[in-house]
């Protein structure tokens, strides 16, 4: 599989007029500013959910519905407008929200979407739009959580990406370097391993066996995965970081001292056909700071 992203496309918003879409906009204009790229504004109209079995909803509520959607996208463009400049592009599409940005990732360089989604289409897929979305995007999607991020002191904070070993981490790595670079940013790279089965298989379950071995041998192994990318971004300063944790708890506590979190959107552990991982789904709904799922154009 190829695991390249793409640096290419713009940086498509979904807008809904909620908070926290309003959030993802201003974080959306401040990422293409950084990448140099484009940004658009996506609100789906959600057409398909209005049919009473085969029965299509009236001209007047499309209408009204229509109006809506022009009016939110309209409002979220003169605001990032206002720091972006005119260069703003829109689109209205008749689906639901999520089928509407999966396509959208196919041309985009990243999703972006608000942590603070409480609209009738948050159902989908069984979970939210952002978890939807980060388990089937073609693009990396960007959770904006937190307030944080928008405060003056945000460029001293480090982006922090998880490490665990699996196929997706060399995208997050890739995911990391490409925004720590943007930004101006220190990279820290975290691993933490929690293995309780490996306890009980060296005969203690009570979780005292000592794993020097295995810390060491996990900083080798963070080592040489950072090290496949670090010569595309010399200016990048990197920190390795490796504990006996669970992954998950460490990332959250990371979460409140990073500007961004980057991971891969299955991990190590994580069962076959499953579209999220679970830490990656503990963070979308927990994180302290926006958190970035890497994925690709051929995931």
């Amino acid at each position: 599989m190829n695991r390249t992203l793409r640096l290419t496309g713009p940086i498509v918003v979904g807008a809904d007029g909620s908070a926290g879409a309003r959030a993802a906009a201003t974080w959306g204009v401040q990422a293409a500013d950084r990448h140099e790229t484009s940004l658009e504004l996506w609100h789906a109209l959600g057409i398909p959910d209005y049919y009473l079995g085969s029965v299509p909803p009236s001209d007047e509520l499309l209408r009204k519905v229509k109006n809506r959607g022009e009016t939110i996208l309209r409002e979220a463009a003169d605001t990032v407008g206002r720091a972006y400049g005119p260069v703003v592009r829109t689109q209205l599409s008749d689906d639901s929200a999520a089928p509407a940005l999966i396509e959208a990732s196919g041309m985009a360089r990243l999703i972006v979407l608000g942590a603070t989604e409480h609209s009738r289409f948050t159902a989908l897929f069984g979970g939210s739009v952002t978890t939807a979305l980060a388990g089937r995007a073609h693009c990396p999607v960007v959770s904006v959580r937190g307030h944080t991020w928008d405060l003056p002191t945000a460029w001293r904070q480090p982006v922090v990406v998880g490490v665990d070993g699996s196929p997706a981490a060399g995208t997050a790595i890739a995911a990391a370097f490409d925004e720590a670079c943007a930004r101006g940013a220190d990279l820290v790279a975290v691993h933490a391993w929690e293995d309780v089965s490996a306890s009980r298989s060296f005969g203690d379950p009570a979780g005292n066996y000592g794993w020097g071995a295995f810390t060491e041998s996990s900083r080798r192994r963070l080592a040489e995965q950072v090290s496949k990318f670090r010569d595309g971004y010399p200016d990048v300063e990197v920190h390795q970081v490796v504990v006996h944790d669970e992954p998950r708890q460490e990332l959250l506590r990371w979460s409140g001292r990073a500007q961004l979190i980057v991971v891969g959107d299955r991990g190590r552990g994580g069962f076959r056909g499953l579209l999220l991982g679970s830490t990656a789904q503990s963070l979308i709904h927990h994180a302290a700071c926006p958190v970035l799922i890497a994925r690709t154009a051929a995931s």
